[in-house]
């Protein structure tokens, strides 16, 4: 049984948007149908435009579709990516995921599978505390977490997060063993979001 994974995220210079990437290109290796989207931004153009690299990567993904509760309807599973923000889940798309109270009330959340993954700035800059909080979310929506825990060797070769992947931010962006290790994220969600509609089919 083919598996929905929305890929939900918020990126202002461009690593989150690469694991994001990575992430729906693992889901739609494992067969999942992918949908990836972006939250809006909310920042003021003079901030945005402040930062060179915030303005170019805004510029760059316009053309990547903005989030709306119908695409959470629509999947059996979420992957949620955002950058820290003092350890937390940045604004943009806690904004989004603050509006879905009616959705959670109506039980329209529940019983899916769901990820995350996030980028700091250095190593200790609150990379798992964020993907932690995200998931304070999904427990009240009432879904399954399914972190990469260390159920492959990629995650030790991308500096072993087991609650999801996180990087350290770049210009460069991701390396490969990040991409890696957010692809197999992706891959994984696919998996089990896949075997739970078996289960509830059966």
């Amino acid at each position: 049984m083919t598996a929905k994974v929305a890929v939900i995220y918020y990126s202002s210079t461009g690593n989150v948007h690469a694991l994001a990437q990575a992430v729906a290109e693992g889901a739609a290796k494992a067969g999942a149908e992918v949908r990836l989207r972006r939250v809006p931004e909310l920042a003021p153009a003079q901030a945005i435009d402040s930062n060179p690299a915030w303005r170019a990567h805004l510029d760059a993904t316009a053309d990547v579709e903005i989030a709306t509760h119908e695409d959470l309807q629509w999947a059996d599973a979420y992957a949620f990516g955002t950058p820290t923000r003092y350890g937390n889940v940045a604004a943009q798309l806690k904004q989004f995921l603050d509006g879905t109270g009616q959705l959670w009330f109506s039980g329209q959340l529940s019983n899916k599978a769901a990820t995350a993954f996030t980028s700091a700035s250095n190593i200790q800059g609150g990379n798992e505390s964020t993907v932690l909080a995200l998931y304070n979310t999904m427990h009240h929506w009432g879904c399954l977490t399914v972190p990469p825990g260390y159920t492959d060797p990629v995650v030790f070769a991308a500096h072993g997060n087991p609650y999801g992947t996180g990087m350290v931010g770049s210009a460069d962006g991701p390396g490969e063993q990040v991409l890696a290790a957010a692809n197999y994220q992706g891959h994984r969600l696919a998996t089990i979001s896949a075997q739970l509609l078996r289960g509830a089919a059966a």
